[in-house]
Parts: structure tokens; C-alpha cells; sequence
């Protein structure tokens, strides 16, 4: 996968042109970056591969028991990316569908402050299984961590995964539509999940665009102001530092890259319906979906803002009820 510069930060290039530039970087990817740099697979024992909900306290989705006839294939190479690192996926799908081309993907992304997790980690593994629960064909997406990798390799890479998915093998192995693409996310994958969701103009059936965003508790405004106006600690202005390669405090004039990697500042009316999960005083804060939702909802983008009580973070606040909740809003949009 070549980086997808046309893709990153673009509100004004056509989506044509968008889609060409994903589809040719996953066309000359496995050649162009095997010839010039040695493959190498990521290594998520290096990285911490265990979950952001800490301790091992039975809450949110560790809550979900999932059925025994769902299917697993794991380990899916979707991408080459131009440093040589081998991307995979966890596919988790329900029993084969009746109808060719009649299911719906999710692609499912991670979270560990851009810096460690894995797609297959118990906590996310029981993600990609409760979607396949509710009908989906769930991609549970790998992708670069930093230090290793800083900003925009993590979208690069989640979008080369949803583009991977609309080539037409992909569509005829699990009989997807490609108009029915959508993106799950926590925490970092929060992010990823929304700054995917906004990336990008028009049409969502193409290249790497989704027709839905679901995400918890993701640090969605980068820049500077943003975090001061939310109080932010100095933990998460330290890993957001890190993922973008800026000292914390660099104001966003000398790290621009603060808000090409905010959601929050590619808003247009042509993006796809949200669904937003926060606790009240969990480790992000909370006006960081609040400020998401609001700019979302002043585009007239179809937003949906669930506040729950608590300070769990991420999918630890993905208890049956909020799984409902994410599930309507998932087939209400993605069918």
C-alpha cells in the first residue's frame, strides 16, 4: 500500500478521484513496496497486545457470550504497506447468508493509544464476534503502531482495509455490498473510525468511504485549542504527541498534522450518520464527542450522542444495553 496522500486530509478532491487513488495503491502495493523494502509482519507482543479496558473486571463487551456458529477466518492479508509491514484481518461472520451479495460489513479498529493492541486481543475478538451475532460481516482490522509508525500511516492503513473489502474478490468470498460498508471503532480506533467516517467527499459506496461511523470514547480534536478547552491531561496530550509526531504543547501552526488528524475539522454534509458512546468522566473527555457531535449536527449529519454514566473507556462502556443501542443504529443505516 503506497501512502494515500489524495485520500488524507482532502475536503475538496472529487471522490472519483479518491477511489482511483485507493484502488492503484492497493493495485501496486504487494509489488512496489515488497521490491523496495523487506516484508515484515507487526509484532503485537512488542506492542502490549492486550486490551485498553484495563484490570479484568467483567464489564461492557466482556459482558457478551457469543454464539458457537459463528465463523472465523483470521489473518487476511489486505495490504502490503510502502515500509514493507504486512497488514492483516480478522474476518467474523454469521452462517453463510442465502443471498449472494445481501450482507453488510463492519470494519472493526482497535484501540491502545495508536501505540499497542491487537486485532484479535480477547476484549476485541468478542467485538468482532458480537457483530457477526447481529448479521454483519465484521473485518477486525490490524494496523501500524507507533513509535514504529506515527500519523496518517493508522488511517492509510484502515482505509486500505475498507477498500480492500469492495474488490470484487472480496465481495464474491463474503457476498458484500459494497453500498453497505460501515466502521466500528474505540478509543484510538475511535478516532481512526471517525477521522475515516470524515476524510474524504460525496458518494459513500467507494474506495474507502463508509455509510456509517460507530465509535466510543475517541480522542476526535487534536489540535491544540481543542485540548485545552477540554482540560485534557497530560497523559493523553502526551500519546497524542506521540501518535502525531509533535512535542505536546507544539502549537497546531508548527504540527498541522493536529488538525488534519481531527475529525472535528473535515466535517461536510456528505458524510455518514454517527453514532457517538462516551462515559461522563472517563479518561477523554467527554467535550471531545460533545464538540464532534455538535459540528456533526450543524452540517445536518445524522449524529447520535449516547452519554453514559461512569468512567469506563471505550468498549468497556459496550455493555448490552449500549450493544443494542450501537446495533440499531448499525442495521437502521447499513440494513
Amino acid at each position: 500500500m503506497t501512502r494515500l496522500s489524495g485520500f488524507r486530509g482532502s475536503r475538496h478532491r472529487r471522490p472519483a478521484r479518491i477511489a482511483l487513488a485507493v484502488s492503484a495503491a492497493l493495485a501496486v502495493a504487494a509489488v512496489a513496496s515488497a521490491f523496495h523494502q523487506p516484508l515484515r509482519e507487526l509484532d503485537p507482543s512488542a506492542r502490549q497486545a492486550s486490551s485498553e479496558v484495563a484490570g479484568s473486571e467483567i464489564i461492557g463487551i466482556r459482558t457478551f457470550e457469543a454464539p458457537t456458529d459463528l465463523r472465523v477466518d483470521a489473518d487476511l492479508e489486505y495490504a502490503v504497506a510502502e515500509d514493507g509491514t504486512v497488514l492483516t484481518l480478522d474476518v467474523c461472520r454469521p452462517a453463510a447468508s442465502a443471498i449472494a451479495g445481501s450482507n453488510a460489513a463492519v470494519v472493526s479498529i482497535h484501540g491502545g493509544s495508536w501505540a499497542r493492541g491487537d486485532k484479535a486481543n480477547s476484549d476485541w475478538r468478542k467485538v468482532c464476534l458480537w457483530l457477526a451475532s447481529e448479521g454483519f460481516v465484521a473485518a477486525s482490522v490490524n494496523y501500524r503502531l507507533v513509535p514504529d509508525a506515527a500519523y496518517p500511516a493508522q488511517v492509510d492503513d484502515v482505509a486500505a482495509a475498507v477498500a480492500w473489502l469492495r474488490e470484487p474478490e472480496q465481495l464474491e468470498r463474503f457476498d458484500l455490498d459494497p453500498a453497505r460498508i460501515g466502521v466500528f471503532g474505540g478509543s484510538a480506533g475511535g478516532h481512526l473510525a471517525a477521522l475515516l467516517g470524515t476524510l474524504g467527499e460525496g458518494p459513500l459506496d467507494v474506495g474507502s468511504r463508509v455509510a456509517a461511523v460507530a465509535e466510543l470514547s475517541g480522542p476526535v480534536g487534536l489540535g491544540l485549542p481543542e485540548l485545552d478547552a477540554d482540560a485534557a491531561s497530560d497523559w493523553l496530550r502526551g500519546i497524542v504527541g506521540e501518535f502525531l509526531g509533535c512535542e505536546p504543547g507544539t502549537p497546531d501552526e508548527a504540527c498541522p498534522q493536529a488538525i488534519e488528524a481531527s475529525a472535528t475539522a473535515h466535517v461536510d454534509p456528505t458524510d455518514p450518520p454517527f453514532f457517538i458512546g462516551h462515559a461522563e468522566s472517563e479518561v477523554v473527555p467527554l467535550a471531545q464527542s460533545q464538540r464532534l457531535a455538535d459540528t456533526l449536527g450543524a452540517s445536518a449529519v445524522e449524529v447520535e450522542l449516547a452519554v453514559v454514566p461512569g468512567d469506563a473507556h471505550s468498549i468497556g462502556i459496550l455493555d448490552e444495553g449500549l450493544r443494542e443501542r450501537v446495533a440499531a443504529f448499525l442495521h437502521a443505516h447499513l440494513g
